[in-house]
């Protein structure tokens, strides 16, 4: 049978048909890729908990989470992951240094030698640095091909995911062998809470046996990590998030931004031209080539609103927009417009906003 993809959206709707390719009949398990740190599982990882739990073939009993890495940390997160998330049947636990700096090549080489092992028929992470980093090494060493982005789940082998900067969705069916590899974008599939509700039955934890495990760390190594000294709430999953772009003409001028974010409790976040001029370290990165957010309120300054910075944030509840240029495309998105000089708006808000408590 042929893959037919379907796009819909801002372009007309087509259908392709690709070349069959061999498909071969698995368990309805799903294996997770799950990041931690301090001890808990990171809201994008939920998510992808939560995608799996959508695919029709699934159930409470069927969902396995793989977590890798060294320390009392990485038992922590097991342990509070078994006991506390209804969707988990199993954990998986890698213990090694080598897992420590979450390194693709080694992920990518545990993801295939738990899929020889135990054969399972989807294999799902976030599509954030870390998913876009491991899925597609572990897809070759599985030689299959992975599904990424996904946005929407019809059918365990039928999924919507986003092309054209998002200005059209398409339908992908996937008919290749076992197992379906998926990315999927962590603010399609939020968290709620009943997801994260306590249960009485503790989900099985299990180490991985790694005595045949190959490090082969020859092509990558790691080095250093930095990371901002800052006490504001994580940009992929803000409630509110504050962004500015190339208008606000020099780092200095932003600090008018995370003032603003600072006063409302937000995220700061950043057009790719004002992190190319700069302003901004590239972490704060808001697009296409950069972070997908979905906040309750999303505020952009002097954001002229380029096509790959929209497929960034266009999901989010409510959007409001300041621009000078009453015809920037920011504005056909923007639930809440103003034509106004940054300069002059900023501050009004900064003087009239209360300080956060």
């Amino acid at each position: 049978m042929a893959t037919r993809m379907i796009l819909r959206g801002a372009l007309k709707k087509r259908t392709f048909f690709f070349p069959p390719s061999f498909s071969t009949s698995r368990n309805g398990s799903t294996l997770v890729l799950a990041e931690h740190e301090n001890g808990a599982i990171k809201p994008p990882s939920l998510s992808a908990l939560h995608a799996a739990t959508c695919l029709p073939n699934n159930d409470d009993s069927s969902v396995s989470l793989l977590l890798a890495g060294s320390g009392p940390s990485l038992h922590q997160a097991a342990s509070h992951a078994a006991s506390s998330h209804p969707s988990i049947s199993k954990v998986l636990v890698a213990d090694s240094d080598t897992f420590k700096n979450q390194l693709a090549e080694p992920w990518a080489k545990l993801v295939h030698l738990v899929q020889q092992r135990d054969g399972y028929s989807h294999i799902i992470a976030a599509s954030n640095s870390f998913g876009k980093n491991v899925m597609p090494r572990a897809a070759a060493l599985l030689d299959v091909s992975p599904v990424t982005d996904v946005t929407g789940i019809s059918d365990s082998h039928t999924f919507i995911r986003p092309i054209y900067a998002g200005n059209a969705l398409c339908t992908v069916r996937y008919t290749g062998a076992s197992p379906c590899i998926l990315t999927i974008r962590s603010t399609s599939f939020p968290v709620s809470h009943k997801s994260v509700d306590s249960k009485s039955d503790k989900a099985s934890i299990s180490q991985v046996d790694l005595s045949t495990f190959d490090e082969d760390l020859d092509k990558s190594r790691y080095i250093s990590q930095t990371s901002r000294d800052d006490e504001g709430p994580d940009l992929g999953n803000a409630r509110i998030v504050v962004t500015g772009g190339r208008a606000l003409k020099s780092a200095e001028n932003f600090k008018l931004i995370e003032n603003l974010a600072k006063k409302l409790g937000a995220a700061v976040g950043a057009t790719r031209a004002a992190v190319d001029a700069g302003f901004v370290a590239n972490d704060l990165q808001v697009g296409q080539t950069g972070k997908i957010v979905a906040p309750e309120l999303y505020m952009a300054f002097g954001v002229s609103g380029a096509i790959q910075h929209i497929a960034g944030m266009r999901d989010s509840k409510a959007i409001v927009a300041v621009n000078n240029d009453a015809d920037a495309p920011i504005f056909q998105v923007a639930d809440y417009g103003l034509v106004g000089d940054l300069f002059e708006v900023l501050p009004e808000l900064l003087e009239k906003l209360p300080e956060k408590k």
